[in-house]
């Protein structure tokens, strides 16, 4: 295997090498126990082939015409068949970055050796991943059971040469453009269709890469706080490591410590330590509520790291043995999925209420709107108001798709997760509150500049590398560029506070 390389082996893939694959490019491959486990099961396969026993999605239809009998002559055909047919999607295209996610767990599902299909199948994946090629895939179309059918179709049919492939941006013929790059069709044996559309895949590809951002949007919120608890001259005092220590809750640990220590150093905290005895619950429940949301992530990440490497196929091969059973039912990752998501909205909740206390003269101590000559003025009037609809967008979203069930194929298929529509939202949820956290920093940064004292090390870091970029705020002007920039900014700060509260 050449040097830089990332194998996969169905059993070894974390969020770090999604993330290396799948966000930074790097190139991936089969590892050697994967290759051998994979053709094992081929040769399983093959042999009870030639058996003669049915075998569901070989040898029969699919769904509620499991009974319909497929002559051997048209076993090859009845998986083009499935890809065509399943290719049924609508809506807007999935990002490159969400496809990529989905092509590498399913690859690395396959890698485990259970599904029957073959190596050049896997290879294929691989092929499209290092290539930087992305098939067309639309939103909606999965119900989350029985697998990710119709994102997953897609993606095969672009593979088979027949569907499409997005080329920044635009849609393209799949055929024209494997023929660019010197890549042949694939051309599907028995069962493969099977294995690879008939799995969570879609689900988990695009919930791991929203962990990720929730991640992110996690230790940029917690610096956010701390910048607001400087404006508005907060104390730290509950924040103390004895009192953490007092509940047995992990994640209210690590964002308290995080508190407690990016806040030392600072005059504002030190007057509000001898001035408040405590504080409101949007600033002294930090720890607890954004401790609760990091719990929640990382139960989540367990959740999906093991559905990354689990079989999610049916039938599985199991040696010369066959079972047809449930492993494609996207439950386990639906929950995860919804839970995040409320996890995520309450984050928001909490934010977008310091963004108000900020705001509001008779709460905050500061010019009213965080603007001198208010009246004339209107300041950040509007950008609270902004994030209140970004709050109830959230809240809307929030309804767990996992909560409910609509029957398919002909009731044969009678209790779906929904989990696609669970993990698309999710996507959504995590856009509204990055932008809730970036109009925080820009009216937490404006206070601590109106406020003008002392402030900790951490928060004076951030204050100056913003406004290299955003100006005070003297007079009125368009202030949606103001949020943009800060978008920009913050989503390239490399934060520490990230280590304090994940590592």
């Amino acid at each position: 295997m050449e040097d830089g390389i990332i194998e996969i082996d169905g059993f070894n893939l974390n969020l770090e090498k999604y993330q290396d694959i799948v966000l930074n490019k790097k190139r991936v491959g089969i590892s050697d126990k994967a290759r051998t486990n994979i053709q094992k099961s081929r040769v399983s396969l093959e042999k009870l082939i030639a058996s003669g026993k049915n075998i569901y999605g070989v040898n029969t239809g699919f769904g509620s015409l499991l009974n319909r009998k497929i002559r051997p002559e048209e076993e090859r055909q009845l998986q083009v068949n499935l890809i065509r047919s399943h290719s049924a999607g609508f809506g807007k295209p999935l990002s490159e970055e969400k496809v990529r996610g989905i092509m590498l767990v399913r690859a690395n599902s396959l890698c485990r050796g259970q599904s029957g299909c073959t190596v050049e199948l896997v290879q294929k994946i691989m092929d499209f991943l290092n290539s930087g090629i992305c098939p067309y895939v639309p939103e909606f179309g999965s119900v989350g059971s029985s697998g990710d059918l119709a994102p997953l179709s897609h993606i095969m049919l672009a593979m088979m040469g027949e569907g499409e492939i997005l080329d920044n941006g635009i849609r393209k013929n799949a055929s024209t453009v494997l023929k660019e790059k010197h890549i042949k069709p694939y051309e599907l044996r028995e069962k493969e269709a099977l294995a690879f559309n008939n799995g969570t895949a879609a689900i988990t590809g695009i919930g791991m890469l929203e962990l990720i951002r929730a991640k992110n949007n996690l230790a940029l919120a917690t610096g956010s706080a701390i910048l607001s608890m400087e404006a508005l001259g907060a104390t730290r005092k509950a924040f103390t490591p004895w009192v953490l220590k007092a509940r047995d809750q992990p994640g209210q640990a690590k964002i308290g410590n995080a508190l407690y220590t990016r806040l030392g150093g600072s005059a504002s905290i030190e007057e509000g330590d001898r001035s408040r005895i405590q504080d409101a619950y949007t600033i002294r429940c930090t720890p607890q509520v954004f401790g609760a949301v990091l719990d929640t992530i990382n139960y989540v990440e367990s959740v999906l790291v093991r559905e990354m490497n689990s079989t999610t196929d049916n039938p599985l091969i199991n040696d010369e043995e066959y079972i047809s059973a449930g492993n494609f039912h996207g439950e386990p990752v639906a929950l995860v999925c919804d839970f995040l998501a409320i996890a995520l909205t309450d984050l928001g909740n909490m934010i977008e209420r310091r963004i108000a206390r900020i705001t509001d003269e008779n709460l905050s101590g500061l010019d009213a709107f965080l603007v001198r000559n208010s009246g004339l003025n209107s300041g950040f009037m509007i950008a609270q108001y902004t994030a209140a609809a970004l709050c109830n967008r959230n809240k809307i979203l929030v309804y767990p798709g996992s909560a409910d069930t609509i029957p398919t194929c002909a009731n044969q298929e009678d209790h779906v997760s929904m989990g696609a529509n669970s993990a698309n939202k999710l996507s959504e949820i995590n856009d509204n509150i990055n932008r809730i956290i970036s109009t925080e920093y820009v009216l937490a940064i404006q206070g601590m500049d109106l406020k003008n004292t002392k402030y900790s090390e951490f928060s004076e870091s951030i204050r100056r590398e913003t406004r290299k970029q955003i100006s005070f705020l003297e007079q009125d002007r368009p202030i949606y560029r103001d949020m943009d920039k800060m978008q920009e900014i913050m989503n390239g700060f490399e934060m520490d506070i990230y280590r304090d509260i994940f590592y």
